[in-house]
């Protein structure tokens, strides 16, 4: 009997079915004790991120990045059967469980094959155990088996779900904030149509969809670094000019608008969600804080985004030094975090207006001209 052979493949099936439990099952808290999962994608992330240096074809990087987190977590799912496939051999071979077959050699291998016949449910029969314990331990490996195999199962789908609703509501903002989404496109655009209460309902609408992104972060933290299938568009740069939007919405405007109290109001409602959002996705993926190497909102991108507004009719009350004060406390809350989120995921943060005008993502397409439908 070789005790610590049993007890190291003890101490790796509780550790395992844990993370598994945890990952798959358990609603999670925000903070959490070190995990096998989280060893694996320190792991896997270094390795993808010494590969993205060594590719230096932009669409290849772009393809390489697409296929990283379903390719890892069906990596992950493999990396748990295999563990909990070891666990049981470390054990049986432990206890030197007695084996039935034809030129059998009763060493570690041997027992790795038994166990993984018996968690893939497989049932060769070329090898079997031939006391009590060993079948005990075959039996309840096949029920691991089974069982680990209908949670993949059920928890693959729910995961999609929650992707595909993310990215329902991401591209609604399309046409009404441009690609990549803009703070300056979204207020010009439903400033021009003077259908400012409606953008107010917009921001309501974020509120949500901040709310059910950290809920789905939270259970599937994976989900971060599903990209999604247009270019130009992310759940980060959407939820950066919705954060950009709400910082200018909570500031005064001219001739105070009849709209003004209610998009103050929202703007606050959503601005808080997509701060809490961020913080505590930076919190579940280990990401520090840290401020941009350069100024998102300079002094030259201050005055062309003041001046859309002037021109679209929603002109600021002040755009002076106490504005810009107030402006400037406001991007502190969020700002570091989606810089660090945008480095830690190879995703490119929006500006606050772009240079220059650009067609949305709906107006173009691989069978017309850019333009096209303009």
């Amino acid at each position: 009997m070789n005790l610590l052979a049993i007890i190291s493949g003890i101490i790796l099936f509780v550790a395992v079915l844990a993370d598994t439990f945890e990952t798959m099952i358990l609603p999670r808290t925000v903070t959490r004790g070190f995990r096998l999962t989280r060893l694996f994608y320190m792991l896997v992330g270094r390795a993808n991120r010494f590969l993205l240096k060594l590719e230096h074809s932009p669409a290849l990087r772009e393809a390489q990045l697409n296929a990283y987190a379903p390719l890892s977590l069906l990596c992950l799912i493999v990396f748990w059967a295999g563990m909990l496939i070891l666990s049981f051999a470390l054990v049986q071979w432990g206890l030197k469980v007695p084996l039935h077959g034809e030129m059998l050699r009763r060493d570690m291998g041997t027992y790795l094959y038994l166990s993984g016949v018996t968690f893939l449910t497989l049932g060769f029969g070329d090898v079997t155990a031939l006391n009590g314990i060993g079948r005990l331990l075959a039996v309840t490996e096949a029920g691991v088996g089974f069982g680990f195999l209908a949670i993949v199962i059920s928890y693959l789908p729910v995961l999609y779900q929650s992707f595909s609703r993310r990215e329902t509501t991401i591209c609604m903002l399309d046409a009404r904030a441009g690609s990549p989404p803009t703070c300056a496109e979204l207020l010009r655009r439903y400033s021009e149509r003077e259908n400012m209460p409606e953008l107010v309902e917009l921001l309501k609408e974020y509120e949500r969809w901040s709310a059910e992104l950290l809920e789905s972060f939270l259970s599937y933290p994976i989900l971060a670094f599903y990209r999604s299938q247009h270019d130009q568009q992310s759940w980060l740069s959407a939820l950066t000019a919705i954060l950009d939007t709400c910082a200018i919405g909570r500031l005064e405007f001219a001739n105070a608008p009849a709209w003004q109290k209610a998009m103050k109001w929202q703007a606050y409602l959503t601005f808080a969600m997509a701060r809490h959002a961020i913080i505590d996705l930076a919190l579940i993926l280990y990401i520090e804080p840290q401020d941009p190497p350069t100024d998102r909102l300079d002094d030259e991108q201050w005055e062309r985004l003041t001046l859309s507004l002037q021109y679209a009719g929603v002109p600021l009350a002040d755009t002076g030094v106490k504005t810009r004060s107030q402006l400037a406390d406001m991007r502190k809350q969020y700002e570091p975090y989606i810089h660090s989120l945008a480095q830690a995921l190879f995703l490119e943060l929006p500006p606050w207006i772009m240079k220059e005008a650009t067609a949305d993502n709906w107006q173009t397409s691989a069978w017309e001209t850019e333009g096209h439908l303009k």
